[in-house]
């Protein structure tokens, strides 16, 4: 021990665990009036929204719920979303929020996997939830609560408690505790599973507070923005963003449901400032119709993930006055850990070498320890060439504990002391990293390794395409071409032949699709094309050749 470590130990008065519960801890006591829901007519104040947070809290204890157990969620953007991220980790225990979108014995699987105790549910997804409870393999009690919401529209069918009658039986005073330990879990949240079970991811109260810290540092947040729930709670615990607005005193302005119109009325009237989501997502905004836009604000900003943001895209949002950042990350790393962090230099060049500049994935988040193109085979760098192939590697501090009982994959996972996203990338000069392929996208035609992201940035460019996505095609010969799915923008009318025509402008010729579809392509509930379907069919033989 040497002389700066001897009687210098951690105590209360100099070392507190790390948690978001913190934040709003504090918002409530500096900005308690200040408003941090807005839902319909709804409206409720830092101090009100903490005060329910530890009631939920002490309810969830009363029944026997403390830490370690898991509470399940099957929510939309609603009160009820925001107050889980708080009050289920107050009481200790962590929290599990369902894909809305997922079916009744995905639901199951995901219930007795991660051993919930509890389930909070929308009346929108009593049907669903209701059929998985009966899908269970587990006989443990689970406590089932029912939300309200004057904003569905549907019929409700309930279940089990009342959401506000359970609220109520807790106390708004309850002294929660911090975690003993900053690497307690805070909240675990399921891969998608396109082959095989789904992963439970596992969060900790640091990587949950360290990442919503670097969303501010991203965006350079102010005090009390205005923040649109486009993006769902249930994807990453909304990418930590609502322990981000806690930390800021915020404003949460919930959306049961992402349209054109519910987006643009809901920016208007409450001064939305910033936003998430995926392409889709912006897409809505940019393709709505032009007395709809009428009347926007100028200078809202919005992250983009999912899919590098297409030149048409950055041109829509800069006619609309709004500021894209291009972000990367994973379920693993809590959402985004990687930002295209943009330079004054690229307002000066032209709009295409701009969309190149900010469809990079770019460069580690503030507080991630690092984010590198690694040769997965001899764990070294690859050179800074813009050339050289790799994986994107992530270690540091926003990053999950690892595979909720499956210490094979978390071993696999962390190999060579890094996080293997199995993404393939290259690193530019500049250090920002560039996708090249998912390593399962990759197109292998007569030996040819094709990239599947190259041939969709190619399709992006015809004015008329609003979508696209590419997957291998068997064929007798080659082995795999491409096949290319296409979405049109309304009234567009185009051929395969126009497509090829396209592409042959742009690409070799052994990477020019030789199918194309038109079709509304398949997405996942965060707006993610669903490749593993489009790959179904073009393995079935459905796909229109081009000819």
């Amino acid at each position: 021990m040497g002389i700066h470590d001897h009687d210098l130990g951690r105590t209360e008065a100099n070392f507190a665990a790390l948690t978001p519960l913190s934040f709003i801890e504090r918002a409530a006591e500096v900005y308690p009036s200040k408003v941090a829901i807005v839902h319909g007519e709804l409206r409720r104040s830092w101090a009100q929204v903490y005060s329910r947070c530890r009631q939920l809290a002490s309810a969830l204890q009363r029944v026997g719920i403390g830490k370690g157990d898991t509470v399940a969620v099957m929510l939309p953007n609603t009160p009820p979303m925001v107050e889980a991220a708080f009050g289920v980790p107050m009481a200790g225990a962590v929290l599990n929020t369902l894909n809305t979108r997922l079916d009744s014995e995905t639901i199951a699987f995901m219930l007795d996997h991660g051993e919930a105790k509890a389930v909070i549910v929308d009346p929108e997804f009593t049907g669903v939830l209701k059929k998985a409870i009966a899908l269970r393999q587990s006989n443990d009690k689970l406590v089932v609560i029912d939300t309200e919401d004057a904003l569905f529209n549907g019929p409700a069918e309930t279940i089990g408690m009342a959401y506000e009658t359970f609220v109520a039986t807790g106390d708004p005073h309850f002294e929660w505790q911090l975690p003993q330990d900053e690497w307690d879990a805070i909240a675990l949240n399921y891969t998608s599973g396109t082959t095989g079970d789904p992963k439970g991811v596992v969060y900790h109260h640091r990587g949950a507070a360290i990442n919503a810290i670097s969303n501010i540092l991203e965006w350079d947040m102010p005090k009390h923005p205005v923040y649109l729930w486009t993006l769902p709670m249930f994807h990453c615990n909304g990418w930590c963003f609502p322990w981000t607005l806690a930390a800021r005193a915020g404003v949460n302005v919930c959306l049961r449901r992402v349209e054109a119109k519910t987006m643009i009325d809901a920016i208007k009237a409450h001064g939305v400032m910033h936003y998430c989501g995926a392409p889709i997502v912006h897409g809505l905004l940019v393709n709505a119709p032009e007395e709809l836009k009428e009347g926007l604000p100028r200078g809202v900003k919005a992250m983009v993930a999912g899919a590098a943001p297409p030149a048409s895209m950055i041109e829509g949002m800069e006619r609309l006055g709004f500021e894209l950042t291009h972000v990367y990350g994973l379920t693993e790393v809590y959402g985004p850990a990687s930002v295209c962090a943009k330079h004054e230099a690229w307002d000066e060049v032209d709009i295409g070498q701009r969309a190149r500049l900010n469809a990079r994935q770019g460069v580690r988040y503030h507080l991630q320890r690092d984010a590198r193109v690694m040769d997965p085979e001899t764990m070294r760098p690859v050179p800074w060439d813009g050339e050289t192939m790799g994986e994107i590697m992530f270690r540091g501090n926003v990053m999950m504990k690892g595979y909720l009982k499956n210490p094979k994959a978390t071993r696999e996972a962390f190999a060579g002391g890094w996080f293997h996203t199995g993404d393939l990338a290259v690193q530019h000069p500049d250090g920002y990293i560039k996708i090249k392929d998912r390593s399962k996208d990759i197109i292998i035609s007569g030996g040819e390794n094709i990239s599947s992201i190259e041939v969709e940035d190619v399709l992006y460019r015809h004015p008329a395409v609003v979508a696209v996505a590419v997957v291998a095609k068997p064929h007798p010969r080659w082995g795999e071409t491409p096949c290319a799915f296409v979405e049109l923008k309304p009234g567009a009318t185009l051929t395969p032949q126009d497509i090829v025509a396209h592409c042959r402008l742009h690409l070799a010729g052994f990477k020019v699709p030789s199918a194309v579809v038109f079709c509304e392509l398949p997405k996942t509930s965060t707006g993610k094309i669903q490749k593993y379907e489009l790959r179904k069919r073009a393995g079935s033989g459905s796909a229109i050749d081009a000819g």
